[in-house]
């Protein structure tokens, strides 16, 4: 006997929000969260003097993650500068002094002598393409802005030019929210207020980017609060995760590697053969299908030895030995 459409559905079944409804929703989200975040949020203002009697100053933005005032910003928004001051949206400000910097992670920590209760920092790796996220940050001087948009990629690592020179933001997060100058070393909240990235706005690339709380920043965060530094291995590779097709799978045991995008002229992995388009699946003996699986290896105790890599080039498994340096400012 057939059924009838209308037989199929409960007669109580609750008629599909409006999109009048849905834009509410979405809306009280990002109000609720930008209420919680802001205060949190600072412009930060750098500045050193230099030998001619002028003045250079650096500007952006800056999360306070401890209840005694120390706070996360870009490695960039605090380059060559060492003090200044953060204000807040609700006019108050502090005196900031730097702490350290790593630029390969693009993260710095200063630290003011008054500040609001801390953020609370979440963890990216929970983190979903499409997902909801909320920046919150000082573009062009103005406190407290609030852009929202979706997690656009995960995993992404990115060249930047500067001069002669290039630096790789690893393991960062795309966001399609809006960043202009200024929401470098803002926040970038979830939906339920976490911190989950410190945004990055590189100037020319067009994208939203942001570096991700999670275990490997975690570790760059105790080094620079303990030491003020970081020391890093440097490879000087630019990857992107990428899922592996079948054949691939049956033939390595993995699912996903790291396909490389540049090769850094003059970098270990460079003098260690990598070419673009090469498949990374592991590094010392172990799988990686991330950069920051990747990252993980490359501190301090890998610089000056031997670095083994398998990777896949058309097809065929290579062996190859890198030998990575230690990170210094030319190669950031």
């Amino acid at each position: 006997m057939s059924t009838s459409p209308e037989q199929n559905f409960p007669e109580d079944m609750p008629d599909a929000p409006s999109d009048e409804e849905a834009l509410d929703a979405y809306s009280r989200t990002v109000m609720r969260v930008a209420e919680s975040v802001t205060p949190h949020v600072a412009a930060l203002e750098m500045s050193s003097p230099r030998r001619n009697g002028q003045v250079r100053i650096g500007s952006g933005s800056a999360v306070v993650f401890t209840g005694d005032g120390y706070m996360l910003t870009n490695a960039h928004v605090v380059s060559g500068l060492r003090s200044g001051r953060a204000i807040f949206a609700d006019g108050t400000h502090t005196d900031v002094e730097l702490v350290g910097a790593d630029p390969l992670s693009d993260l710095a920590i200063v630290r003011g002598h008054r500040a609001p209760p801390p953020a609370i920092l979440g963890n990216a790796e929970s983190l979903r393409v499409g997902q909801l996220v909320i920046a919150v940050g000082t573009p062009l001087g103005l406190a407290g802005s609030v852009t929202a948009g979706v997690v656009s990629g995960l995993g992404r690592s990115i060249p930047v030019r500067s001069g002669r020179h290039s630096r790789v933001i690893e393991d960062v997060i795309q966001t399609d929210a809006a960043l202009n100058p200024g929401n470098s070393g803002g926040a970038l909240a979830d939906t339920k207020g976490r911190i989950i990235g410190i945004n990055t706005a590189v100037a020319g690339l067009g994208l939203g980017l942001a570096v991700p709380i999670n275990t490997t920043t975690q570790r760059i965060i105790a080094a620079l609060l303990k030491d003020g530094r970081v020391r890093r291995a440097y490879l000087g590779l630019v990857s992107t995760p990428i899922p592996l097709d079948a054949s691939a799978v049956i033939r390595t045991g993995q699912k996903e590697a790291l396909r490389v995008v540049e090769v850094i002229a003059g970098s270990p992995a460079e003098r260690a053969g990598l070419l673009a388009g090469d498949l990374v699946l592991s590094a010392q003996s172990r799988a990686v299908s991330s950069a920051e699986s990747l990252q993980k290896l490359l501190f301090s105790q890998a610089i000056g030895e031997p670095f083994p890599l398998t990777v896949l080039r058309e097809g065929v498994t290579h062996g190859l030995v890198a030998v990575p340096s230690e990170m210094t400012d030319t190669d950031s």
